[in-house]
């Protein structure tokens, strides 16, 4: 943590919720120089109706900027709008519609947050000519600099119900050197009780309960429907299109069964949804690629680690090998449901982030 904190400034990401008014609300007390910024993102382009689901994306961007505002008013701090729709579009949007056009199930909350608040939102924070040395957000995850290893490292929340260190395992070294994490230390009850005692008008206010609101599938284009089949090849019935479905998935598959029947592949090449028995979805090795290395320079030789295949998936040992520059084989001691191409991957050492990548293939891959 920085010193001299009067002098330190200190640009805090609102989104208008408890979390991060929370965060701006401690460095402010704790006496550093804090601005707040927010980003506009979302186009009008259409959603579910407000109030069924409120996303971070959608038609409730105008009241969380203006809660925001608030809180920032509250507090006696600078706030700043700043548009991105242009950017978001470009790299969380057309990105989304590629990876489920791919037959892919994409994590646009780690895309957001490598490509957009992390750095196209402190671009437009700098070319506006608003000075900072730290970069905050309402996380639960806690960054720390080890000394002996010359890096900066990601690590868990103390409340790890709520830990997000997984959604923000694509940071580089220059992202993390500059970013804070006010709520790493604290639950969620403690946030909230926070929110009250400043009297942030935020104690009350509900999470967000998806990234877009009413769904991802409002994004993608529409896609040619075709053939839902078993293992053996035989038609059970007609898909919507790829982009609906994804590994894993039992419900909306629009099929009658005697049992109950999952997506155990998708067939992009003869646009077919694979599905079978939920013991057909366990494997225990994949390919990943797209590798962020937090706690290590490099993979150079097969290490042991406990490895998470999505936020909610307990962590398992595993052993992960380096297979060339940019590629590692992920091998489970035991097998793990769902594993699913386009999903990150993020490993872990403890309580540290060792680093993550992207699950490409699923099974061996023969090198050499």
């Amino acid at each position: 943590m920085p010193t001299k904190k009067d002098r330190v400034k200190v640009v805090v990401a609102m989104s208008g919720g408890v979390d991060s008014s929370v965060a701006a609300a401690l460095l402010k007390e704790q006496g550093y120089q804090v601005s707040g910024v927010t980003m506009k993102i979302w186009d009008g382009a259409a959603c579910l109706e407000e109030g069924r689901r409120h996303g971070c994306y959608g038609p409730g961007e105008a009241t969380d900027i203006e809660d925001a505002r608030e809180v920032a008013r509250t507090l006696g701090i600078d706030f700043h709008v700043f548009d991105l729709r242009q950017e978001y579009k470009t790299e969380v949007l057309d990105y989304l519609c590629r990876e489920y056009l791919s037959g892919r199930t994409p994590n646009p909350c780690l895309r957001c947050n490598h490509k957009i608040k992390f750095a196209a939102l402190l671009e437009k924070v700098q070319d506006n000519g608003i000075e900072f040395d730290y970069f905050a957000s309402g996380h639960y995850a806690r960054v720390e600099y080890d000394e002996s290893k010359d890096r900066y490292l990601l690590k868990k929340a103390r409340d790890l119900s709520k830990d997000q260190s997984y959604f923000i395992s694509s940071l580089s070294q220059a992202q993390l050197s500059r970013a804070l994490f006010p709520l790493g230390d604290y639950t969620k009850e403690e946030v909230r009780k926070m929110a009250a005692d400043f009297r942030l008008g935020v104690d009350h206010k509900p999470e967000s309960q998806d990234f877009i609101s009413g769904g991802y599938s409002l994004f993608v284009e529409t896609a040619s429907p075709g053939a839902i089949l078993d293992k053996e090849g035989n038609i059970l019935g007609e898909h919507r299109g790829i982009p609906s479905y994804t590994i894993g998935q039992r419900k909306r598959l629009g099929i009658s069964a005697r049992e109950p029947l999952y997506v155990t592949a998708i067939d992009l090449e003869e646009n077919a949804i694979i599905v079978g028995r939920r013991e057909e979805l366990y494997q225990d090795e994949f390919i990943a690629s797209r590798l962020n290395w937090i706690a290590i320079e490099k993979l150079e030789r097969p290490t042991e680690v406990k490895a998470r295949i999505r936020y909610r998936h307990r962590e398992a040992e595993a052993t992960v090998t380096p297979r060339g520059d940019d590629k590692i084989q992920v091998k489970f001691g035991e097998p793990q449901m769902a594993i699913t191409p386009g999903q990150a991957v993020v490993f872990y050492c403890g309580d540290m982030v060792v680093g993550g990548g992207t699950i490409e293939t699923i099974g061996k891959e023969r090198y050499g």
